[in-house]
Parts: structure tokens; sequence; C-alpha cells
């Protein structure tokens, strides 16, 4: 009688662990308000009644995901904790997590949900979700205390520093679609060692205070007018928190305190606002290169200007940009296509900027199409920096977040 109950349980646990792997799969494709319950049951040969056998509603299947990674995210922390070094405990975390990694592609590891859409779950089950990923978060500051003479790093520094470090291990699931699976170990170690050490040739060539003034660049145009730009911001904030499906016409005419008629007198569909929030990233992003491309000639300095002003435009009253992961839950393939090629052309174009500082020697050698996304990504998760450390501004983000972007997580806090 035992040994049945137990066969029965596992198999239990073995179909609740496919599931998970499935909607994993499923939320990260089309984000949380995005993928149906009833495509997640049919891909593991379910129907949906079998889903919410385990788990009720989508949100709970969702909430779960969340759970269930940050578990075995944080489980990888606590193993790279033993460490004695801030460097080898990075770079064991990455190591274990490119394992992971590795295991998924292979198939001997169900897929995890990313946290980039975490904050789509409704109450109460945001909530319990945010609890643990607070608590994730700081065991992977805690990685930065001692060692390798970060030890005197102050609290918000070392938030800021932990936050690009979980934004990079996020994003490093995107990128090992781009490599052999034999690749991955190396592709982990590139990354530690760009993100510890940062792309400058040495710390001497960060610009001095007289020679910030310098780097300014012009502000980028504004919507024709402030009504336009609401509209602009608020849907793109709806939709880095909740999706473009979340992201509701009645989301975005609530953030804004106004009517649905209002929304309408301006816009024909939610998609026609969804794209231009799309342009009005990009369009920012190709003025801030272009204009460090014309202004700036150094291609460390070059790298300095762009950050900040992005960083900048991120924290400031007109941000955000839209979040890259907010690409895949587009509903229109074409159209999806079309925006996650607009992003990899300034990709490539960020990773220009690199090779000229490789050529004229104010950067060191590396990856520079790695090195491009590490930035963009740090970049891209400025955005949430407010939530992380209240004091945060345009005047100390260059000191706190956009120096160890470029510098690396090791540099010191000058």
């Amino acid at each position: 009688m035992g040994s049945k109950l137990k066969t029965k349980s596992a198999r239990f646990q073995d179909k609740r662990e496919l599931i998970l792997g499935a909607a994993a799969t499923a939320f990260n494709t089309h984000g949380v308000n995005g993928a149906s319950l009833g495509d997640i049951a049919s891909s593991v040969d379910l129907v949906t009644s079998g889903i919410t056998y385990y788990y009720r509603k989508k949100e709970d299947l969702a909430a779960a995901c969340f759970l269930r990674s940050i578990a075995q995210a944080k489980a990888l922390v606590l193993e790279a904790a033993n460490e004695t070094t801030v460097a080898r405990r990075v770079g064991r975390l990455f190591a274990l997590h490119i394992d992971q990694l590795a295991s998924i592609q292979q198939g001997r590891h169900q897929p995890l949900v990313g946290f980039s859409d975490m904050l789509a779950l409704p109450e109460p089950l945001l909530s319990s979700v945010i609890v643990e990923y607070v608590d994730l978060f700081r065991r992977t500051r805690n990685l930065l205390k001692d060692g390798d003479g970060t030890n005197s790093l102050g609290r918000e520094t070392r938030t800021a520093r932990a936050h690009i470090l979980i934004s990079v291990l996020n994003a490093l699931r995107d990128w090992v679609g781009r490599c052999e699976v034999e690749e991955y170990p190396r592709l982990a170690q590139r990354v530690t060692d760009i993100l510890l050490n940062g792309a400058f040739a040495t710390a001497a060539n960060w610009p001095t205070d007289a020679a910030w003034s310098t780097l300014n660049l012009p502000e980028a145009r504004k919507a024709t007018d402030d009504t336009t730009e609401m509209f602009l911001q608020a849907a793109t904030s709806l939709v880095n928190e909740h999706g473009y499906s979340g992201a509701s016409i009645d989301r975005i005419m609530a953030r804004l305190d106004a009517t649905k008629g209002k929304f309408y007198h301006r816009n024909d569909a939610k998609l026609d606002l969804i794209t231009a929030c799309f342009e009005r990233t990009f369009d920012l992003q190709r003025h801030v290169l272009r204009t460090a491309e014309q202004q700036v000639d150094i291609g460390a300095m070059r790298l300095c200007a762009v950050t900040r002003e992005l960083v900048r435009f991120q924290i400031s009253e007109r941000g955000p940009l839209l979040r890259n992961s907010a690409f895949s839950a587009l509903p229109d393939p074409a159209h999806r296509a079309t925006v996650v090629q607009s992003f990899h052309r300034l990709v490539v174009r960020l990773a220009g900027m690199f090779v000229d500082g490789m050529i004229d020697r104010s950067l060191r050698p590396q990856d520079p199409n790695l090195s491009a996304l590490i930035l963009i990504t740090s970049i891209n998760a400025a955005a949430e920096l407010p939530r992380w450390i209240g004091g945060i501004s345009g005047e100390n983000a260059t000191r706190i977040y956009v120096r160890p972007s470029l510098l690396g997580l090791l540099c010191d806090d000058a």
C-alpha cells in the first residue's frame, strides 16, 4: 500500500513539474497575461481541466512558476556563496547558471520562467512572490560584500551592482540560444569577465569631473504635444509591468485618470499606441547613439555619454523606455519580428562603439557583441532602480550605476 502511494505521489510530482516547465515556456514567450491556460494544457497532452486539478487559475500557475525559479536561483546563490572572494563567487554563480541552462536546452531539466514579467501577477499572489524575490536579491547582494577590495562599498552601491548582476543573469537565458551548448561554459566565462572587470582598458580612462560636462548630449525631442507624451509614458510603463496583453486600454486610461473616449480620440486601437511606444524607445536610443558618434571622438567616452544619458532618461520624469522583454508579448508575429530586428540593429550599432574603443585602445580586447548586450541589459534594467534605491537620481546615478556598468562590478566607488 505504501509503495503504491509513493508511486502515485511521484507521478503527481512528475506531472506537476512537466506542467510548470510548459507554463514557463509559455510565459517566457507570451507573457503572463498573453499566455493561454488551454495552450499550456495542450502542450502537455492535457485538457484545461487537467491543469486546474493542479492549479486552479492561470495566475496561480504563474505564481508557482516564479516561486520555482526563485527557489532554484536561490540554491545557486547559496552554493556560490561558499567561495572566498567576490570574483570567485560571481564566476561560480554564472558557471552554475549556465550549466542549468545547458540542462534545460538538452531536456535534462524543465524550463524556468524569467523574472521580467513578475509584476503582471495580481495581488495577493504578487506580494507572496515579491517576498521571495527580495530574499533572493539580498542573498545575491551579499555575494558582493567582501574580498577584491569591494568590502568598503556602501549598501546602495552594492544594491545597484546586485541589480546589474541579476539582470544579466536573467538575460543570459535569451543569449544562449545563439550558441552551441558546448560553448555555454566559454560564454559564461566571457560574460563573467566583462561583468566583473568592465570594458575599459584602464580605470584611468574614466572621465574626470570636468570631462563630464563635455559629454552632455542634447535632449531628445519630445512627442508633438504633452498629451501624446503622457499617453506614451503611461502605455510604456504598463507594458513593462504587465506585458502587451496586460496593458489594457482600461489600465492605460486609469493611469491617466481619463476616459476611453479620450483614448479613441487619439488612437484607432491599442496596437497603434504600443507601436508608437516602440518607435519612441528606438528613436530616443538612435538619437543618443547618433549624437555621441558625431560629438565624442574616443570610444570609451562615447560609451560613457550614451550610458549616462539613457540611464538618466530611464529614471527621469520622461522615462521609462520599453524593456526588451516586452517584444516577445506582441501578438502579431510579423510586427514582433520587425521590432526585434530594430532592437538587434541598435545592439549592433552599440557594439560598433566597443569596436571603436578597442581600435583607439581606450577599451580592452573583448567580444563587442556580448559587451553590447550586457550594457544594453544594464541600461534596460535602470528603469527599476527607483524600486531598489530610494535616493537614486540623475545626479548620483553616474557614480552608483553607470560606473560599475562600464568599469565592472569590482571597480571602486569613486
